[in-house]
C-alpha cells in the first residue's frame, strides 16, 4: 500500500527542509538550489547500505539501473509530461544536442534552425557543433527573442529555444510558439533549464516535440546534478539516438557489436548513470511530491513583485530589464546597473547571494520553498545602502573571480 503523506506549504512547510547558511539571504536559486537537508543522508545511505554492502549488485537490488527511468518520471509531473518520456542522465548540454540531432533528422530536406539571441550560450555552441559534425548545409539563424514569431517560416526544420531568458527572464509562450510552428511542418525543442520547478510547465497540453533541461536549478539536485530529455511519445519510436551509448542499446548485457537502440525513450540513455547524483535529486523530488506548482508559481509572481516594487523604489538608478508582466517572465528579476558586477559582489559580501550577467545584469533567482517576503525586503534594504553610500566603488568587489 502506497503511503500518502500531506501536501506541503510553500514556505511555510518547505522552508525547514532546506539548509541555507545563517544569515544568507539566498537569491540564486536560479544558477545553483540550495542543499535538501535529506540529501546527505540519501547520498550516504546510497555509499554505505548499497555501494558499501551490495556492492555491484546495487544495480539491480537498489535498482540502479533503472533509476534514470524512474527518477525521470518524478521530473515528468513537474513539467507536464506523459509517464515513460522522460529520461535522465548526462549534462545539459547534451541532452539538448540528442534533442536537437534527432529533430532534424525529422525533417531531412529543411536545413535552418531557429533560435534567439536569448538563448543560453551553451545550447548555441551546440547547435553549431552539431552543424560542423552532420556537414549537410544547416544554419543557425538568430533573431532577437520578441521576433521569434515572425522568423518561423517553411524554411525552418527546428524551433530550438530556451523557454524563459537566463539573463532577463523574459519568458517565450510555449504553447503559441510550438503551434504556429507545427503548422508550419516544423520540430520543436525546448529548453526548460528556467523553468523547472520555476513554474507550471505543460509539454503534452503543448504538443512540444522535445525538451531537455537541468536539475540543479530550481530543483535543487546539486551541483552537477544530471540533466533530463523528454522526447513526446509520438516520436519516441522513431527518433534517432545521435549519441548512440551502450546503455541505450536494446539488449545491452547482449553485448551485440552493431547498436540496436531501445524501444521509446530508452534510447536516449547514454553511458553509466550518475547514480550518486541522481540519489542527492530525489531527496529534493521527495519535497517536490508533496509540493503544487501551482502554489509556488502564485508564491513567485509575488516575490518578484514585492522586489521590483521595493528596488524600484530605493534604486532609482537601476533598471527593470525583466518583464513587469507576470505571465512573461519566468521566477527571477535582473536590473541593468553600470557597476552592476561590483555591486552584486558588495552585496554578496553582505550576505544577499545573488549573480550577475555580462555586460551590466544584476540576477536574482526567487525560490519560494526557502525565501519568502521578509527577506526579499530585506535584500532590498542592503542593496539600496550599496548603492546609495557607493559601497561598490571599493576596489576589492571589482575583482573578477572565474565564476560571476
Amino acid at each position: 500500500m502506497t503511503e500518502t503523506r500531506p501536501q506541503l506549504r510553500v514556505y511555510d512547510d518547505t522552508r525547514a527542509l532546506f539548509h541555507l547558511p545563517e544569515g544568507v539571504i539566498y537569491l540564486d536559486g536560479n544558477s545553483l538550489g540550495a542543499l535538501p537537508l535529506g540529501a546527505a543522508e540519501r547520498v550516504a545511505r546510497t555509499i554505505t547500505a548499497e555501494w558499501g554492502e551490495d556492492l555491484i549488485r546495487a544495480w539491480n537490488t537498489a535498482g540502479w539501473y533503472v533509476q534514470p527511468r524512474r527518477v525521470g518520471d518524478r521530473i515528468a509531473r513537474l513539467i507536464g509530461a506523459e509517464p515513460g518520456s522522460v529520461m535522465m542522465g548526462d549534462t545539459l548540454s547534451l541532452k539538448v544536442y540528442q534533442a536537437l540531432a534527432a529533430a532534424l533528422d525529422m525533417v531531412p530536406e529543411r536545413r535552418v534552425i531557429l533560435s534567439d539571441t536569448g538563448n543560453f550560450p551553451t545550447d548555441l555552441y551546440m547547435a553549431e557543433g552539431l552543424i560542423t559534425t552532420l556537414g549537410r548545409g544547416h544554419a543557425l539563424r538568430l533573431v532577437a527573442p520578441e521576433a521569434i514569431e515572425d522568423a518561423l517560416t517553411e524554411e525552418v526544420a527546428v524551433l530550438y529555444i530556451t523557454e524563459v531568458d537566463y539573463r532577463t527572464g523574459r519568458k517565450h509562450d510555449m504553447a503559441g510558439l510550438t503551434a504556429k510552428a507545427h503548422a508550419l511542418g516544423i520540430v520543436t525543442v525546448w529548453d526548460l533549464a528556467h523553468s523547472a520547478g520555476a513554474l507550471p510547465v505543460d509539454l503534452a497540453g503543448a504538443g512540444a516535440d522535445f525538451a531537455a533541461g537541468c536539475t540543479y536549478k530550481y530543483l535543487n539536485g546539486g551541483p552537477g546534478a544530471p540533466a533530463f530529455l523528454y522526447v513526446a511519445p509520438r516520436h519516441a519510436e522513431r527518433a534517432r539516438a545521435a549519441l548512440s551509448g551502450w546503455m541505450g542499446h536494446a539488449k545491452p548485457f547482449a553485448f551485440d557489436l552493431g547498436y540496436r537502440p531501445a524501444g521509446g525513450v530508452e534510447r536516449m540513455r547514454v553511458g553509466t548513470p550518475p547514480v550518486l547524483a541522481l540519489a542527492a535529486l530525489e531527496a529534493s523530488l521527495d519535497i517536490w511530491d508533496r509540493v503544487d506548482i501551482a502554489e509556488v508559481r502564485a508564491r513567485s509572481i509575488a516575490l518578484c513583485d514585492l522586489f521590483i516594487a521595493e528596488v524600484e523604489r530605493r534604486c532609482p538608478s537601476l533598471r527593470l530589464v525583466t518583464p513587469r508582466d507576470p505571465a512573461s517572465r519566468g521566477s527571477q528579476v535582473s536590473f541593468a546597473f553600470e557597476g552592476g558586477y561590483a555591486a552584486m559582489q558588495a552585496l554578496i559580501a553582505q550576505g544577499v547571494i545573488g549573480d550577475f550577467r555580462a555586460p551590466d545584469i544584476m540576477r536574482f533567482g526567487f525560490t519560494p520553498l526557502y525565501i519568502g517576503e521578509v527577506e526579499v525586503v530585506r535584500a532590498a534594504e542592503i542593496l539600496e545602502a550599496i548603492i546609495r553610500d557607493e559601497v561598490w566603488r571599493r576596489p576589492e568587489f571589482a575583482v573578477v573571480n572565474a565564476v560571476t
